[in-house]
């Protein structure tokens, strides 16, 4: 357990590095989240996508754009929203090599511009603070259809007992990716008018949480 005092210096620090990380240092985002993340920050991401059906799906902060990709790859529609220009340009690149292309729009969660109702799906993996924003979940109340489902995926925790895996998951705590879950972060959910449900999944040295919001 860390005193109070360590979170209270670190946190300024890591807020600078992580937003500097997914703008003008996004080049080495990818590097980066593999190394605290023990090499399982991609498979962690597109752990989600069993639970996509489309067949249109929003992604809110698509980072680099790896689920992007996997969602095409799966037969889906998708559009990206980021509010990084930096992570747009990776996601073009990355898209453009892969031999797919999509709309990604440059914007916010807060103010989505898309219509009432028209997509079946959003999905959003370790956002930050941005998705327990009450406009974000009005936001994404009103683009999706009756029905349509809101999928999160807010935290991974790493519980192999291996030297590298304990070093990984001390690196996931300290910067901030795996704290401590409480049911209480549904709520927010919960006002905006989706009806919640929790599932967590259990791998051999990890444990993910999936939020499944529905709107009725």
């Amino acid at each position: 357990m860390y005193p109070p005092l360590f979170y209270r210096l670190l946190s300024p620090i890591l807020r600078l590095f992580f937003k500097l990380l997914y703008h003008q240092f996004s080049w080495v985002y990818d590097l980066v989240a593999a190394l605290v993340s023990g090499g399982k920050w991609n498979e962690w991401i597109l752990s989600v996508l069993p639970y996509l059906r489309g067949p249109l799906v929003l992604e809110l902060g698509h980072g680099p754009g790896h689920l992007l990709a996997a969602i095409q790859t799966d037969g889906l529609k998708v559009i990206g929203l980021d509010e990084s220009r930096w992570m747009g340009l990776l996601v073009f690149r990355r898209l453009n090599d892969d031999g797919l292309s999509c709309l990604v729009v440059n914007g916010y969660a807060q103010f989505l511009p898309f219509p009432n109702k028209l997509f079946n799906q959003i999905v959003s993996t370790f956002p930050s603070e941005f998705i327990a924003d009450p406009r974000t979940l009005s936001e994404a109340h009103r683009v999706l259809v009756t029905g349509g489902e809101l999928i999160v995926l807010p935290s991974a925790w790493i519980t192999g007992t291996s030297l590298y895996d304990r070093l990984a998951a001390w690196l996931f705590r300290v910067t901030g990716q795996a704290g401590d879950w409480d049911d209480q972060f549904t709520e927010p959910i919960k006002k905006a008018g989706f009806e919640v449900k929790i599932e967590i999944l259990e791998h051999k040295s990890d444990r993910i949480l999936i939020i499944i919001a529905q709107k009725p």
